[in-house]
This record gives structure tokens, C-alpha cells and sequence, in this order.
């Protein structure tokens, strides 16, 4: 599936941090970890719309922190694919295993960065997803200004097997807190090719949290594709019942 873009970074002038929240529902990931003994949890769904068709997973996204400033990552999808004019099928996706680590905090240097290695395990249904492991070393740095706050990152992913190519992913976020419980944001990214023959694509994303509880939320975003956009991404979607405790 083509709904991997992670993205890249962007650096602001030095102010007091305060608590942000990033990562999902935003393709950018932050570098902030999951507070140490504490679980995110995510039930979500996503799809990409091109012109030949929409393609898209379910599941499953558990985050804990295991350690200080370091966070263990399982993401379990159910991938689908709805070809235009064609049926839809489903199956297994690539299952996801991570270890996000902080290793500069803002109160020291005046920006988080972390490194957010990722490994992606082959599909266990022969329709759907890739056929073979692959490998995804990025780089995250933050930023937060007040309500303001400025995240991204970027890296390549080591991505061997049939039409399949190695692929570099770059993009910048920002959010801000409107009110107690609501945040929004934008960002905009941008990923070489995938596959031998394919094109590179940018997008945009438009994105909100509203916390019901301090335990449940709801996350969203959706945007659309401005280049080769038609082959790759005409508009693509995210939402997700977050639990924290």
C-alpha cells in the first residue's frame, strides 16, 4: 500500500516549551514518546483516493512507554483495496513494529529530536500489502511556541522487492490549541517514488483533536494530493478513537 508518507522537519527560534501533541492524525510524526509506563491506543481507519481506485487499512496502533523517553511501538492492520470499476478485497497489511527514543529535549537545547526506527513485516495475505520486510530510519525534531507548535522530520526507507524501490519522505506540521479541548493544524509532505516506474508525490493535510475525556479522543485529518496527484493521491483521510491512560 502507498499510505506510508512520513515526513520531514523544521526548526523555530528558542522559547519555554509547553505540552503539544502531534503524530496521528498527521502523516508527520513528532518526536515526543509516550509518557513512561503510560498506553495510546488508537483504533483508526485511512485511505488514499487515485485514479485507479482507493486503497486503505483499519486497525490497530498501540504505543507504550517503556522506558524513559523511549517508546515501544505494534501497529496491526486489515488493508483494502477498491479498484475503480472493479471489486474490493481485503486482507492483512503490513504488520509494524518501532522504538521511538528522545534523545534531545527542548528544556536543554530548545528542541526535542528523536530517531523513530520502524520495521515493517511482509504481508500475510498475497493480495494486499508488500511481499517482503522493509526498513524506515527517521529523524523527528519539535518545536513548541506557547499554543504553537512546529514538528516534522525526515528519512528513507530500505524498501527491496518486486517493482518495489528504496524511497525518501520530507514534510513540516504545525498545530494550534484554538481551545481547552480542541487543536488544529496543516502540514504538507512530500515522498520520492515507491516503485520503478512510479512519481514522486506532495500533499496536503488539514488535521483535529478534540479531547472528549483525558482519556478518549478523536483525531482526524484529510487533504489532497498536488502533484502527480491523480496517480497517487487525489485526497487521502485518517480518523482514529485515541484512548490514553
Amino acid at each position: 500500500m502507498k499510505l506510508i508518507p512520513f515526513c520531514a522537519g523544521l526548526l523555530c527560534a528558542s522559547v519555554v516549551a509547553t505540552t503539544a501533541f502531534a503524530g496521528p492524525p498527521y502523516v508527520t510524526d513528532d518526536p515526543e514518546p509516550t509518557d513512561t509506563g503510560h498506553f495510546e491506543i488508537y483504533t483508526y481507519g485511512a485511505g488514499t483516493n487515485t485514479v485507479g481506485g482507493t486503497d486503505g487499512e483499519a486497525g490497530l496502533d498501540f504505543n507504550y512507554g517503556i522506558l524513559p523517553n523511549t517508546q515501544l511501538s505494534i501497529t496491526l492492520p486489515v488493508a483494502y483495496d477498491a479498484a475503480a470499476g472493479g471489486p474490493t478485497i481485503g486482507g492483512f497489511g503490513n504488520v509494524e513494529l518501532g522504538v521511538k527514543y528522545r534523545f534531545l529535549h527542548q528544556d536543554d537545547i530548545g528542541l526535542d529530536v528523536s530517531v523513530f526506527p520502524r520495521v515493517f513485516f511482509p504481508s500475510a495475505s498475497h493480495r494486499l500489502g508488500e511481499q517482503h520486510a522493509s526498513f524506515f530510519l527517521p529523524l523527528w525534531i519539535e518545536k513548541d511556541i506557547g499554543s504553537w507548535s512546529a514538528f516534522g522530520g525526515g528519512g528513507c526507507l530500505v524498501n527491496h522487492g518486486g517493482d518495489s524501490k528504496n524511497f525518501c519522505l520530507m514534510g513540516a506540521a504545525t498545530t494550534y490549541q484554538v481551545l481547552p479541548k480542541l487543536q488544529l493544524g496543516a502540514e504538507v509532505f512530500h515522498q520520492t517514488a515507491d516503485t520503478f516506474g512510479g512519481q514522486a508525490s506532495t500533499g496536503l493535510g488539514f488535521g483535529a483533536r478534540y479531547d472528549f475525556t483525558e482519556l478518549l479522543h478523536l483525531v482526524a485529518s484529510a487533504g489532497p494530493g498536488i502533484e502527480n496527484a491523480a496517480e497517487t493521491n487525489r485526497h487521502s483521510w485518517y480518523a482514529a478513537l485515541l484512548f490514553t491512560f
